[in-house]
């Protein structure tokens, strides 16, 4: 079982963007529920709204399914989650799985979340401390604070490391003018 590397309340993800090092790629990603309350599903989930959410309906494990149309190295997952907010709908045990498809996932990480408030980036890495490579990641959601039966999880981010260029060696442009014109689109 391990602790997930908690930011302060309300630090976002997006910094970890800002440094050049990751980007989100949960856009390239098909996403799947075992279950959800009508207008609290995938949408919610990826927003980028903190005060929306997906509800789960139904019995545990509540599950996120993100399955990638190829081999994809991921680095970070970060889940937003908000105790003071949602009681006993927030996730107490989440186990995090990886695989090719769903019948071979494997659980890397369990997290043990007490009363969570902000962004939990959970490190998806092997042995040697490398970002995994995989077609398939599942959250599971395992048990939630006070017993509650449903789930809310506010946002999930998916990071994968930005790779050097092959060209050449160039500085890392953090500004957000140079962000805006570092590729060739």
């Amino acid at each position: 079982m391990t602790t997930p590397s908690k930011t302060p309340p309300g630090a976002d993800p997006k910094q970890l963007e800002r440094t050049g090092t990751v980007r989100e790629i949960g856009s390239q990603a098909v996403w799947s529920l075992s279950s959800c309350k009508p207008g609290f599903g995938v949408d919610q989930l990826r927003d980028d709204n903190l005060e929306t959410y997906w509800q789960s309906d139904g019995s545990q494990p509540h599950l996120v399914n993100i399955q990638f149309r190829r081999k994809t190295t991921v680095k970070t997952l970060c889940i937003y989650a908000d105790y003071k907010s949602d009681e006993s709908y927030t996730p107490s045990k989440i186990s995090v799985r990886v695989g090719n498809n769903f019948h071979n996932l494997q659980e890397i990480r369990q997290l043990e979340l007490v009363e969570p408030s902000g962004w939990i980036h959970v490190p998806l890495t092997d042995t040697h401390k490398k970002p995994i490579r995989t077609f398939m990641i599942q959250i599971a959601v395992l048990a939630n604070h006070q017993n509650g039966r449903d789930t809310h999880m506010r946002q999930i981010k998916v990071y994968t490391p930005v790779e050097e260029s092959s060209i050449g060696k160039f500085p890392r442009c953090t500004t957000i003018d140079f962000m805006m014109y570092r590729s060739i689109r």
